[in-house]
């Protein structure tokens, strides 16, 4: 949602300049980092996998319910902030990408907790990523004035619902 939430942005502060081509790069910056950040986790908690077994489901708890706490509170700020944010400089796209792919770091790292196949989980982010960040800067002339923070919100809300699922399938 971070990533769609800069493409949305990107839309708006865009719309006189903005093509497929400039979406298409969106995309593929958000998408592509949204892939190789969850791998970078997997292998981390791949490593310490033995050591933390015992408290696995706590700690994909924590980091689900801090990533979705912190989506909660960034979709607050960007019904209030309307600065433009998005260039196509390669620096600017480099720092974005990273900044809105750094929970996907935590999201990998909880996968490989939970022992669930990474190649799909990479697959579905990426794709998923990809096609809304392209979708978001095509539409975010009119649909980010609207649903930004919402977005955002829904998504925060969705990832402490998985995090709380993941515990109680663990304590009950």
């Amino acid at each position: 949602m971070d990533a769609v939430a800069v493409s949305l942005s990107g839309g708006i502060t865009l719309r006189h300049s903005l093509k497929i081509k400039h979406a298409l790069y969106l995309g593929m910056w958000f998408g592509g980092f949204q892939m190789l950040m969850p791998i970078l986790g997997w292998l981390v908690g791949n490593a310490i996998a033995e050591l933390i077994s015992s408290i696995d489901h706590w700690i994909a708890f924590g980091l689900l319910a801090a990533i979705g706490i912190k989506m909660i509170i960034e979709s607050r700020k960007m019904l209030h902030d309307k600065k433009p944010i998005v260039n196509f400089k390669f620096s600017t796209m480099l720092l974005l990408a990273i900044a809105t792919s750094i929970d996907a770091f935590a999201v990998g790292l909880s996968i490989s907790l939970i022992q669930y196949s990474i190649v799909l989980s990479i697959i579905i982010i990426g794709a998923t990523t990809f096609l809304l960040s392209f979708l978001a800067a095509l539409t975010g002339k009119k649909a980010g004035r609207y649903f930004g923070g919402e977005a955002e919100l829904a998504g925060g809300l969705i990832l402490i619902t998985i995090g709380i699922k993941i515990l109680l399938t663990h304590l009950l």
